[in-house]
């Protein structure tokens, strides 16, 4: 039962908080960490904590969902851009299709992504995006 909380337990940061990482030798960020800079293959970061805040880069509605996502349909997930430079792809929320559109404000929010199956039920939580201010 230990293995099915270990990869929740290892990601914490990055689902809870967008925590990612910044290259020490020409200062890029990443979402999520990388061990090796794409920019300058750079090898020494240091840990960043990302504003959460960004714009709609792209967007599109799912209307027939993935195994353990039905209960969702239909849902859009988009990329935003975060603040600090990176892309983050992530289901959107308190939001209508309708009312979706490239350039909006997004902010990072942490909600119930999905539910395990199994015995203990596990109820994994995640960032997602919403309109922001």
């Amino acid at each position: 039962m230990a293995e099915n909380l270990a990869p929740n337990w290892r990601l914490r940061e990055q689902r809870y908080q967008l925590v990612g990482n910044v290259c020490l030798k020409c200062g890029t960020k990443f979402f999520p960490p990388r061990q090796v800079c794409t920019k300058c293959r750079g090898t020494e970061f240091d840990s960043f904590q990302f504003s959460g805040k960004g714009e709609l880069y792209s967007f599109t509605t799912l209307r027939s969902a993935p195994a353990g996502f039905e209960s969702y349909a239909p849902y859009s997930v988009g990329m935003i851009k975060l603040d600090e430079g990176p892309l983050v792809e992530a289901m959107l929320t308190d939001v209508n299709e309708d009312e979706l559109e490239i350039g909006m404000r997004m902010e990072m929010v942490t909600r119930k992504i999905r539910e395990e199956d199994g015995e203990r039920g596990l109820l994994v939580y995640g960032y997602k995006f919403r309109r922001g201010p």
